[in-house]
């Protein structure tokens, strides 16, 4: 389609979640060609902003999981460069691959979030888990995909827990575990896909969980009436106050008791055959084509 242009679906790169990006890149760029459009697969930043460089680039569709991709880094080339692209802006893109801060400007607006502690190297494991208490999940503050995660039920546990996620960069965060249904929401253009509720294999939704096992049952809506209704509005607000845009996805606890928790903001979500946003989209009326299209047109405003 010539409103687009040539568009460059940057795949791949160099973060822990390199062979999932691969995976949803070529998902993406499949689709881009049946719609019609004019899209090359390109893969790592450094390659992108020689192809930019060289001409004949119009726009680009970030699928770029993590490091690099989602943090900021990317989108800040892209800016100087004045190449549109699809997903969150530099600042949206920064803070939302900051767990931590995310959950700061939660808190500072009422919007529930697990409690948590930050620990940083060499501090005390047991003053956090006095404030977050057991069970607790920790995990590097900066990663996705489940990298580096481990639930945490007993105190003779935490150190190898810690030790695990302190093989990535950044901080760590000790967060409380929130037993009960695991829920997403996408986010499409500002508005909440219908939710779906996570029922993994095992106890909880690891790694392999999300992209591997077949045995992983998903429901969409998640939930029906009120809640349903609630939670995409908790969502779509949670989203806008980090700055995010264009598309997303919002990972959620909810407790015996029925209330929610956020948990944290994906801006460059899996498009892979067992990912979240696509399933949403589907009971939404809207196919993976259509979809990769539609995130694709929240790029013709221009840089973000």
């Amino acid at each position: 389609m010539t409103a687009f242009g040539r568009v460059a679906v940057v795949l791949g790169g160099t973060s822990s979640e390199r062979e999932v990006s691969l995976n949803s890149g070529a998902n993406v760029l499949a689709a881009l060609l049946r719609r019609g459009i004019d899209a090359i697969a390109i893969d790592g930043i450094p390659a992108l902003l020689d192809a930019i460089r060289a001409g004949g680039i119009d726009r680009v569709f970030n699928i770029l999981h993590g490091r690099g991709g989602e943090d900021g880094v990317l989108q800040g080339a892209l800016e100087s460069l004045g190449m549109p692209y699809t997903g969150s802006g530099v600042l949206g893109s920064a803070l939302t691959m900051d767990k931590v801060r995310t959950k700061r400007i939660w808190q500072a607006l009422g919007i529930p979030t697990p409690k948590f502690a930050v620990l940083h190297p060499g501090e005390d494991v047991a003053a956090a888990l006095a404030i977050v208490g057991l069970p607790a999940i920790v995990k590097p503050s900066r990663e996705g995909s489940s990298v580096g995660v481990t639930r945490v039920f007993q105190a003779g546990d935490v150190q190898a827990a810690v030790d695990l996620a302190a093989r990535y960069d950044g901080e760590l965060l000790v967060e409380q575990l929130i037993e009960g249904p695991e829920l997403t929401v996408g986010i499409l253009d500002g508005a909440a896909l219908p939710s779906i509720r996570i029922v993994p294999p095992g106890e909880y939704y690891d790694y392999h969980a999300k992209y591997i096992s077949d045995d992983t049952q998903y429901f969409c809506p998640g939930l029906v009436g009120e809640q349903e209704t609630t939670l995409r509005r908790l969502c779509e607000r949670a989203f806008d106050a980090v700055g995010a845009r264009g598309w997303g996805r919002i990972d959620v606890m909810q407790d015996a008791t029925g209330s929610f928790y956020l948990l944290e903001v994906n801006t460059t979500p899996g498009m892979t055959s067992h990912s979240l946003v696509p399933k949403a989209a589907r009971v939404a009326g809207i196919d993976f084509d259509e979809l990769c299209e539609r995130i694709l047109r929240t790029s013709l405003g221009g840089a973000q």
